[in-house]
């Protein structure tokens, strides 16, 4: 595969743009396996038109090396337009070149090992708290508790506050992320215009939490308080405006795509009680501690292993956008320039050149010796649940370590079964969960 201007007019990928203006949107939202449908009909690579934008779908390593690794150069960093007005112009999320850089350096504060070892025991702590609850209901309805659950914890560890989720500004978030992947139809009974009148809220709350946080004498040790104090190479730090926007996306980013990834662990293992009972025997070892340290998270080797494979069968983030600079040639055909590209994350996962039986639940394929024999490029661009190249997820490490500390919980003390008669197929936006919400019965661990 390649990326570069054609020396003659080569044909549009196969595919259909649909109807005028909404293309073939509608079909987007609605079917969660509009991509795999196309694939199947078109091959790797075909063209449709969602969000507003013609756009292509391309999928693989070659494909997820070439996009993701040619940023400003052949490619740059694109959102639909309804993700792009919600997120807010002064969003790392949409800030390019020397730009992006420099602040994804004064963001990036927030996600230092020490600053993540920091974070440990809250993450602890709350999770206590949510279980707890979940023993005393007996039976619920987990992925609604397990969004309540991530948004506490972004909200305590990135502006400080407590029980985010019964606050105004977790009831005003909820309505903004559910406009973030929309037709951006800015009227007051539409997704994107709730979402849109809920931003305008949330930059209030958030305007009113920096205003209180600056007048300090110490601002803090959390993520509002490190970026407060943060200071680029030129001595200069980050406006109200820049704050308020910068913080809304680490909310998003610390709350929506993590609790896909912590539910689909719950799914899982409980549809796989043998790999159940191997993480079980893995905990042993930390079940008497009282509280867990950075170092017994790294030892949780097999715990590590099967979270890595739950985002490669079920990736939080479906596909990554980007905008063609130049008309460039893939696979012999032309990708126009203004046109959207999509690397899919999902279909990457499922390629059976890169993984067999890929719709397997097989933790045993990050095994260190299964991946002792993959290529480094295979790596690095065949499994990409966060992202690639300069733009991948700043945060990923704080989402590993949420991740397996809830994990790491639930084992050591709690079992959980699927009650039957509810729906398990997958709604893909804007992160994948069970349809019905994933109906469990919760109780602790027998001894």
């Amino acid at each position: 595969m390649a990326a570069s201007n054609p020396s003659k007019p080569l044909p549009l990928p196969p595919g259909s743009l649909g109807l005028p203006v909404i293309g073939e949107s509608l079909q987007f939202f609605q079917d969660s396996d509009f991509v795999s449908k196309r694939q199947e009909r078109h091959g790797a690579i075909f063209k449709t038109h969602i969000l507003g934008r013609p756009t292509v779908m391309i999928y693989g390593a070659e494909a997820n090396q070439t996009i993701l690794g040619n940023e400003s150069k052949n490619f740059e960093n694109s959102w639909p337009a309804s993700t792009k007005a919600l997120l807010g112009p002064l969003s790392l999320a949409l800030q390019t070149g020397e730009l992006h850089r420099n602040r994804r350096k004064l963001l990036a504060q927030a996600f230092k090992p020490r600053t993540l070892a920091t974070y440990v025991e809250i993450m602890g702590d709350i999770a206590q708290q949510y279980t707890q609850k979940w023993q005393q209901a007996e039976t619920l309805t987990w992925y609604p508790e397990l969004r309540s659950f991530t948004l506490d914890v972004a909200c305590k560890l990135f502006i400080g506050q407590d029980n985010g989720c019964q606050t105004p500004l977790g009831q005003h978030f909820e309505t903004w992320c559910a406009g973030l992947f929309s037709l951006p139809i800015s009227l007051p009974w539409t997704k994107f215009g709730k979402a849109k009148r809920c931003r305008d809220l949330l930059l209030q709350e958030l305007g009113q939490t920096i205003q209180a946080r600056q007048s300090m004498a110490n601002p803090g040790n959390d993520t509002l308080g490190l970026l407060l104090q943060a200071r680029d190479e030129q001595g200069q730090g980050l406006s109200q405006d820049e704050l308020k926007d910068q913080i809304l996306l680490m909310l998003f980013a610390g709350h929506e795509t993590l609790t896909s990834a912590i539910t689909s662990f719950c799914l899982l293992t409980a549809q796989h009680p043998e790999i159940t009972a191997r993480l079980r025997q893995e905990q042993q070892q930390w079940k008497s501690k009282e509280a867990l340290t950075v170092d017994d998270l790294k030892q949780m080797t097999y715990l590590e292993q099967v979270l890595t494979e739950v985002m490669r069968l079920i990736p939080p983030v479906a596909g990554v956008f980007r905008t063609v600079l130049q008309t460039c040639e893939m696979d012999g055909y032309q990708i126009p320039q203004g046109w959207s590209v999509q690397c899919s994350i999902g279909s990457t996962h499922q390629d059976q050149a890169l993984y067999s039986n890929p719709k397997q639940f097989d933790p045993e394929r990050f095994s260190p010796e299964h991946l002792a024999q993959q290529s480094t490029e295979q790596q690095r661009y065949g499994y990409v649940p966060f992202g690639g190249g300069i733009r991948e997820c700043l945060g990923k490490e704080f989402a590993r370590l949420e991740m397996k500390i809830f994990a790491a919980h639930l084992l050591q003390n709690y079992e959980w079964q699927l009650l039957p008669n509810q729906a398990l197929d997958l709604v893909v936006i804007p992160s994948p969960r069970p349809r019905d919400g994933l109906k469990v019965t919760f109780k602790a661990l027998s001894e």
